[in-house]
């Protein structure tokens, strides 16, 4: 190990699908660990806001995400070695199946050589857990591979079941029993907010105490370097006022995002769109996504907060809005029952609430102040007369692009942007 290398355990969590129970598994085991003693670091692979929630919950400390298209590899390697400076274990959670996506859980494990934890639901399957074991820790030669963890299980004998059809080298190491007493909630973007969880503490516990045969050793130590390149920040945005809206409604936040505009100068201060009447001294407003939809009586009744934000408009003030935070700004949005709300009417439009998801995916956009990459995820679709700024670009090749929308110093869409992929073009938007 050189000098400037850094060394921590690490295990990435992954699976062969969505649904499995990687989140539960990820919670549980870094609250085990926590409960022993460990500082515990979690990172989310690719784009989330909801499942982060969670396991800030379980670890006490932020979970960040990990995406080599949207962040690139510099940013990553970065996240990961400054981690590793005072954690005792450090976790990343998978995204959808193992080899899912043009930037897979299985890419970011062998760029790192983290090895991989396979979580694999084993409720509705015997000497079959053994053959899709086998797939996952074979299907590509270079990738490091720690073992199974079986999951809803049904007993001790069912998981010794499980256990006997994995074939050596390869090992369990360590299952949960079905349980619905420590599984997490769900609603149509994911997993309920964590504040919203009543009980999410002792869920989070009860799993943690439920692990069955987890090593008493920490995984495997990696070796962690610092990122190729370092650039000096330039304090752009010094004594800049940004107020960012948090509360039920909108909570779908990147740390990074933050961290980026403090690093550069702002100071960031927090108002609710739901309880605040007034904005707090701003001179920009940040307007992240969440879930206006579930709140629009309170929303559309607050008045005093709808006029501070006009007013903040009309003072040629900058104003990001993404997702859920643009859903506020149009004249209404209408829930899947049908109720109607009208909101701030900044820009001309109406939302509907749809059944199924509307669009999907990661995205980049070339904005004047350059070209930022982020993702999009909404249940939403929004009619307006307004002729877009300009559109964003699919990373894949049959996505759909998103409108962005400009005018005066609003800008509006559903992405949700990844600030460091782009620094300079994300502190534009926000300078006055």
């Amino acid at each position: 190990m050189t000098q400037r290398e850094r060394q921590c355990p690490a295990l990435f969590i992954s699976a062969p699908a969505s649904g499995q129970g990687k989140t539960t598994v990820t919670a549980a085991l870094a609250r085990y660990h926590r409960n022993r003693g460990c500082k515990v670091r979690i990172f989310k692979t690719g784009p989330d806001f909801l499942d982060p929630m969670i396991l800030e919950q379980a670890a006490g400390t932020a979970v960040y995400p990990l995406d080599l298209w949207m962040g690139g590899a510099d940013h990553c390697r970065a996240l990961l070695y400054d981690a590793a400076a005072d954690a005792d274990l450090i976790l990343i959670e998978g995204v959808m199946g193992l080899f899912d996506g043009s930037s897979s859980s299985a890419d970011l494990a062998r760029f790192f050589g983290i090895p991989v934890m396979a979580v694999i639901d084993g409720s509705a399957m015997a000497q079959t857990f053994g053959a899709l074991a086998h797939g996952l820790a074979t299907y590509c030669d270079d990738l490091p591979f720690a073992g199974l963890f079986a999951n809803r299980v049904g007993s001790e004998g069912h998981y010794q079941m499980l256990a006997d059809s994995v074939r050596p080298p390869l090992t369990t190491v360590g299952w949960l029993a079905h349980d619905e007493a420590i599984s997490l909630p769900e609603r149509h973007l994911g997993l309920v907010q964590a504040d919203e969880v009543a009980d999410l503490e002792s869920r989070i516990n009860r799993a943690a105490a439920a692990l069955n045969h987890v090593p008493d050793q920490l995984p495997s130590a990696v070796t962690f370097t610092p990122a190729a390149t370092h650039s000096n920040v330039t304090p752009s945005l010094q004594g800049v006022q940004i107020a960012v809206a948090k509360d039920a409604a909108f909570a779908f936040i990147y740390h990074a995002n933050l961290d980026l505009l403090r690093a550069h100068g702002a100071e960031i201060t927090f108002f609710s769109p739901l309880s605040d009447a007034t904005l707090p001294a701003a001179d920009a407003l940040y307007l992240p996504g969440g879930y206006p939809e579930l709140h629009l009586n309170t929303l559309a009744n607050n008045q005093p907060m709808k006029a501070a934000i006009t007013q903040h408009h009309m003072e040629h003030k900058p104003i990001v809005a993404e997702c859920g935070g643009m859903l506020y700004l149009l004249n209404s949005l209408t829930a899947i029952d049908g109720q109607r709300a009208a909101l701030v009417g900044l820009l001309p439009g109406e939302a509907t609430m749809q059944k199924s998801l509307s669009n999907i995916g990661m995205q980049s956009v070339q904005l004047p102040e350059g070209e930022l990459r982020g993702h999009t995820f909404h249940h939403s679709s929004t009619a307006s007369k307004m002729v877009p700024l300009t559109h964003s670009q699919p990373a894949r090749h049959h996505g759909k692009p998103e409108a962005v929308y400009r005018t005066a110093r609003l800008t509006a869409s559903y992405l949700h942007l990844y600030f460091p992929s782009n620094p300079d073009a994300a502190v534009k938007l926000f300078q006055p």
